[in-house]
């Protein structure tokens, strides 16, 4: 028998899909608009005829862009910083979070103390550019990649995972004469696939859309990454410096507004893709002790 639900909770339910409907559409109409920029006449974006669906169907910004081949340059400089800078960014916290989950470390509460110090408080642009310079790493990927090896929060959420496996699963395991290494790439990690996706998705998220570092280190526009790209284009006063080479006016420019969506819209697509299929672990992955443990870790630090 079906339970029967009170006016009270009816009321709340209408209210909560109504909210979360609003959100839906807070979110989503932005992103549509710029689509219907991008694929519309300039006239209609100049007119402000544009606002959810493409007028006069036109891929003329889609054409230009791709046909410029510096948007597509700086999206392989990006596509080849994410894999790497996220490559390293594992291999480092995952490391880390595993050592510093043992309490036989000699040191741990120590170094977790100095780590989370620079959640808070960090050196600042100026000393960071005098310490990149130094090391020769300017106009080099490596200025990107190695100040941020590690995210203390990701870090964190790591070493809580780790925390609460069984400790029986090791034991056993140095029974038959495994090794911390082994132990760990051949328990560990198999274990842990569902927060190592996670996070991952956010090491990869972040450097795809890197840009403060990318302006300031890289100089050279034949490394420049996507997003920096991306701001030269954005920030281009009046119209683009593109011009239709179709129809009945070639001499027509694009308008500004659809060359700038038309560059979004490109520059969203990989991780758009990629998304879906990384989703499903969230719930599975960060959900497990990650806000609990980060709060019982920031506690224990400041209590210790």
């Amino acid at each position: 028998m079906q339970k029967r639900i009170s006016k009270g909770e009816a009321v709340f339910i209408v209210v909560n899909y109504i909210f979360l409907f609003l959100c839906v559409l807070i979110t989503l109409l932005p992103f549509a608009t710029i689509i219907a920029k991008s694929f519309s006449d300039s006239a209609a974006i100049e007119s402000g005829k544009v606002f959810l669906w493409p007028v006069d169907f036109n891929t003329q910004a889609y054409k230009n862009l791709i046909s410029d081949g510096q948007l597509l340059r700086s999206m392989k400089n990006t596509v080849i910083i994410t894999v790497v800078g996220t490559f390293l960014n594992m291999v480092f916290t995952t490391t880390a979070a595993y050592a510093l989950s043992k309490k036989r470390l000699l040191g741990g509460k120590t170094i977790m103390k100095l780590m989370t110090f620079t959640m808070i408080f960090s050196g600042g642009t100026i000393p960071s550019f005098i310490v990149v310079k130094s090391l020769g790493l300017m106009n080099k990927y490596g200025a990107l990649w190695f100040p941020g090896l590690i995210t203390v929060y990701n870090l964190i959420v790591m070493k809580t995972f780790f925390e609460q496996m069984p400790e029986s699963l090791e034991e056993a395991a140095r029974i038959d004469g495994a090794g911390d290494i082994l132990i760990f790439f051949r328990i560990v990690l198999p274990l842990s696939l569902a927060t190592i996706a996670t996070i991952t998705l956010f090491y990869a998220v972040a450097w795809w859309n890197e840009y403060f570092n990318g302006m300031i280190y890289i100089s050279s526009s034949a490394k420049m990454p996507l997003q920096v790209k991306l701001r030269q284009m954005i920030a281009t006063v009046g119209e683009a410096q593109l011009t239709e080479t179709d129809g009945d006016s070639p001499d027509k420019k694009l308008a500004k507004d659809a060359v700038q969506a038309a560059a979004m819209v490109i520059s969203t697509i990989p991780m758009l893709c990629i998304y879906p299929f990384l989703q499903k672990y969230f719930v599975k992955g960060v959900m497990v002790g990650a806000v609990k443990g980060w709060w019982n870790a920031k506690l224990s630090l400041l209590i210790n």
